[in-house]
């Protein structure tokens, strides 16, 4: 559960972001531009592709690579590329099974049409570790479901019907390939309903702070760890926003501890907490210097 504290975070750095965007619409463009490799590099990472953070940036620039890599790869980076940049232009996106089917055909088209643009029909299982995903008789019906429970669930925090909303997409894995991805930019098309940033599921620590997440969802029905994850995922997006809305110099973190002498374990952990105004950028921690 979000505590009050952390709601209380999160509404004073989006009223900041609402009073600055108004003016700074370019400038956000730019941000959103400069961050889709990263989205687009870690939400591919998760699922096991190859490619490196500048080997996406080099694809979706259409400049040549130092190594042979896969056609499908390349596909993956550019069809999600090709996805989140759609969304960009419909921030009120509709929550249904068939616009959940126009984007699936959208991240899988020219990589798999056979499975790209349908939910799972007879005869096809998937299995994620060891959970294997519900019928395919009971795909439609479980995701019809999930999509009105969060539709009419106001009472809910909006971080928590977020969290609870995925994990539930992710144990129903309604489609053949693609689920993680697609699971992903539901949370951004959500958030953007909000009127939110979007966020980064990071690859590194994946397998100790992501995955485990769907561990306590399956065993005990909990998604609190998940709500928690997204906090920090969206304090972090908005610190990152307001650091260039505020016009001062940023710096990396690790410059900015050396220039202070600071506790660099501190202030790294509170980086993490998201105690301290700081976001990663190409995997890098970084900060806005006070204006004096």
């Amino acid at each position: 559960m979000i505590t009050q504290t952390k709601r209380e975070n999160l509404g004073k750095l989006k009223l900041e972001y609402e009073q600055l965007r108004a003016s700074h619409n370019d400038l956000l463009k730019m941000i959103s531009e400069s961050e889709l490799p990263e989205m687009v590099y870690n939400s591919n990472a998760i699922e096991n592709s190859t490619l490196t953070l500048k080997e996406t940036e080099k694809i979706l620039l259409e400049q040549a690579l130092m190594r042979e890599v896969s056609l499908r790869e390349t596909y993956e980076a550019t069809n999600l590329a090709r996805v989140i940049k759609y969304l960009w232009t419909r921030p009120n996106h509709e929550l249904s099974v068939e616009s959940l089917e126009l984007l699936h055909q959208m991240l899988l088209g020219g990589i798999n049409d056979d499975y790209a643009g349908r939910i799972r029909r007879s005869g096809e299982y998937v299995r994620v570790g060891w959970h294997i995903a519900p019928a395919p008789e009971l795909v439609k019906p479980m995701l019809e479901d999930i999509i009105h429970q969060y539709g009419s669930n106001d009472n809910k925090y909006f971080l928590e019907k977020i969290a609870e909303f995925h994990l539930q997409f992710e144990t129903i894995h309604p489609f053949c390939d693609g689920n993680g991805r697609m699971g992903r930019l539901i949370i951004n098309l959500q958030l953007a309903a909000f009127g939110y940033p979007p966020v980064i599921i990071q690859n590194k620590g994946k397998r100790e702070e992501y995955y485990p997440i769907f561990d306590e969802w399956r065993d005990r029905r909990k998604s609190d760890k998940f709500s928690d994850y997204l906090y920090l995922a969206l304090s972090e997006s908005l610190n990152k926003r307001l650091a260039y809305l505020r016009g001062g110099e940023i710096v990396k973190l690790s410059d900015y501890i050396k220039q202070n002498s600071l506790n660099a374990s501190a202030i790294t952990n509170a980086a993490k907490r998201q105690t301290i105004p700081a976001f990663r950028q190409e995997g890098i921690w970084r900060i806005g210097k006070p204006i004096v």
